[in-house]
């Protein structure tokens, strides 16, 4: 076949419908966003995002998003080694049972895991039967004149608490980590470690010093994404989080703000997604940067 007569289409027909794809999926979305926020003016935005209400979920959304990513990184890399590197009876059904959020609406994952959770559903009756408590940090400022800003509560509940929100995040969270890490774990080769394993290396020397930092790149990826899902997820968190003030969600806020004209306007409401969008971009641009050196790093100690 000459180099003329190819099967897809030439680079300027596809660029030319990439681009526009893009421009009408994502590009055009965010710059209405970005314009009817103009429209507020700097000091009203500035006023909307400092609020006590909007600044107190912006809080609370992104701890609990940054909590849950972190557990989906430790519990994701535990079934991503387990399904990539071991064959058992039903590896292929967790295996498949692993993208079920990916297909599970996410209202119908919220009530599950509010009914699983309530005080009177199976896990949440048996962990307040057993007196189960945890402690959650707040934001409380400098106004009462302290000199450490965060106050710790005490939980005895999973539901209607932030531990259920983490949940929730975790949950529709989970296969990104699996999905990035696991196609690493399987092209891994065994040689290497076998060989550290022949100079008498640990096991855990072998991980930290031989697996973890061909892992490393894709265990950010998959944070990065989990972190980014956590943040923008509404549907699974809503049923189990509730209508409380401690455990609300940004989206919560957002929604709120578009309903109850007491609350706030249609722009008010976009300076708040404006925030979020802004926290997740630099979110995943830090994470991307640190991914690279990572990278840049494990790829300078192979040549050394």
């Amino acid at each position: 076949m000459s180099r003329g007569a190819r099967v897809l289409p030439g680079f300027s027909l596809s660029l030319g419908v990439t681009v526009l794809y893009l421009s009408l999926v994502v590009l055009l979305p965010l710059s209405a966003l970005f314009l009817r926020t103009a429209e507020l003016g700097w000091g009203r935005f500035y006023q909307v995002i400092t609020s006590g209400w909007v600044a107190a979920a912006v809080r609370f959304t992104l701890g609990a998003s940054i909590v849950a990513a972190l557990v989906n990184v430790v519990v994701g890399l535990l079934i991503a080694w387990v399904l990539g590197r071991y064959t058992f009876p039903f590896s292929r059904v967790i295996d498949a049972v692993i993208d079920l959020p990916f297909a599970l609406p996410t209202a119908v994952a919220g009530i599950a895991l509010s009914t699983l959770y309530a005080e009177t559903g199976l896990l949440g009756g048996a962990l307040s039967s057993v007196g189960f408590r945890y402690p959650w940090p707040a934001w409380r400022g400098f106004a009462d004149g302290g000199w450490w800003p965060i106050e710790w509560t005490v939980y005895d509940r999973v539901s209607l608490a932030p531990l259920g929100v983490v949940i929730a995040m975790a949950f529709v969270g989970l296969p990104f980590v699996v999905r990035t890490v696991q196609p690493v774990i399987e092209d891994l080769s065994r040689d290497v470690e076998e060989s550290a394993a022949t100079l008498g290396a640990s096991r855990l020397q072998i991980f930290r010093a031989v697996v973890l930092p061909e892992l490393a790149p894709a265990l950010l990826t998959g944070f990065a994404l989990a972190l980014a899902r956590g943040l923008g997820e509404y549907g699974s968190v809503i049923f189990i989080s509730g209508n409380r003030p401690d455990t609300e969600i940004a989206s919560q806020v957002i929604i709120k703000m578009i309903e109850v004209n007491e609350t706030g306007t249609y722009a008010d409401a976009t300076a708040v997604a404006v925030l979020l969008l802004g926290a997740s971009f630099a979110l995943l641009l830090a994470i991307n940067l640190l991914q690279r050196s990572a990278a840049r790093a494990h790829a300078g100690r192979a040549a050394g």
